[in-house]
């Protein structure tokens, strides 16, 4: 009987515990990630019809410059506090000139992208000395600017699109510079009682011999240094002052020097011209026998002999020209037995030749050595 209830009662327990098991929760599959919601797409506005904006898309931004003490100093320039005559507006991506205060006396505007100097921003700038305004894209002055500032000594225009030369420049002017521009028009009377001008510079433009009147530059009595180089003259300037040191001419399509050129140049020191069409025929023998200079370039032209030349000269450059032949008795100013080549003081002082470029190899003839005691350097 006991035997009977020990297998019923385990005959239950196992019922039981399979219906715990059968009840047990099966463990749930992960759920799948949600899908991905698609980015809605932003067509962008189509352009605002209208014109295009005026300024040109190359030029950068303008760059402002720090705060100043000076309440009058332009937000896109510098006034230096220990140089308050100063105003420094360069390399800012300018397009127009800022206002200038009175106060200041040195303007420096150069690396800019400005077109045109007008002449509102010059109203109060009665006291400007010094105008820097190089390697703009200036094609235009304004009449009335210079009017603004009369005692104006040094404007620097260099590397802009000028195509004449500015009217009613200031006549206290002593250095005016135009070089790399595209001048070819030089108006009558604009360099007029300029007596001050010591410096002209306007190499590098597009000026010829009917560009230039018999009196443009008549009238720059203390001229020092004029430069005609790089343009397209074939002639000798006419009326250089006499009183003048500097005269540049090279690369032009000079031929011709006229005989009496050089007579009355009481300080003619350098002459340079480089690069041209000088052959024998168009250089008269003693055209350069001038008793001031001192510096005489005629390279790369069609010579075929050594003109001749002051004993005071001391820098000759003869080299890449048709030479074929030296001589020093010819060149020599004295005899080579005269007395006058043992004193120091008569001695030719020419210190420096060069003749490579030509048809000549060496040695240099003893003649040549024998007469210019003082040369130090022969290039042949």
């Amino acid at each position: 009987m006991k035997t009977g209830v020990g297998l019923y009662t385990a005959l239950v327990l196992c019922l039981l515990m399979g219906t715990v098991f059968l009840q047990r929760p099966r463990p749930k599959k992960p759920p799948k990630p949600p899908k991905p919601t698609k980015r809605p797409s932003f067509k962008p506005a189509p352009p605002p019809k209208g014109p295009e904006p005026q300024e040109p898309t190359d030029f950068p931004p303008p760059i402002l410059g720090p705060p100043s003490m000076f309440p009058d100093c332009p937000r896109e320039c510098f006034c230096p506090p220990s140089f308050p005559n100063a105003l420094y507006c360069e390399n800012r991506n300018l397009r127009t000139v800022p206002v200038i205060p009175s106060r200041v006396h040195y303007l420096y505007l150069q690396n800019n992208y400005i077109s045109e100097v007008t002449a509102e921003p010059f109203n109060n700038a009665t006291e400007l000395r010094w105008v820097n305004m190089a390697n703009n894209r200036i094609k235009k002055v304004d009449k009335q600017v210079f009017e603004k500032v009369p005692g104006l000594l040094f404007l620097y225009m260099e590397r802009n699109q000028l195509k004449e030369v500015p009217d009613d420049l200031p006549v206290g002017l002593e250095q005016l510079r135009l070089s790399h521009n595209q001048i070819s028009k030089i108006p009558s009377g604009a360099f007029g009682k300029m007596e001050h001008l010591a410096l002209l510079d306007l190499h590098h433009n597009k000026l010829s011999d009917s560009d230039m009147g018999k009196n443009t530059f008549k009238d720059l009595k203390n001229l020092v240094q004029l430069n005609l180089a790089h343009n397209i003259l074939k002639k000798m300037p006419a009326n250089i002052p006499n009183g003048i040191a500097q005269l540049f001419l090279d690369r032009n399509n000079i031929d011709n020097i006229p005989k009496d050129y050089f007579q009355g140049f009481s300080n003619l020191a350098f002459v340079r011209l480089n690069y041209n069409q000088l052959s024998d025929k168009g250089v008269p023998k003693a055209v350069f026998n001038v008793s001031t200079l001192l510096d005489l370039h005629l390279a790369h032209n069609q010579l075929t002999s050594v003109p001749l030349f002051n004993p005071q000269l001391e820098h000759l450059h003869l080299n890449h020209n048709s030479i074929e032949s030296i001589n020093g008795t010819q060149l020599c100013p004295f005899s080579l037995s005269s007395e006058s080549l043992t004193d120091e003081a008569l001695m030719p002082r020419l210190r420096y030749l060069r003749l490579d470029g030509n048809h000549l190899s060496p040695p240099v003839p003893l003649d040549v050595i024998m007469c210019f005691r003082h040369l130090k350097s022969i290039v042949v």
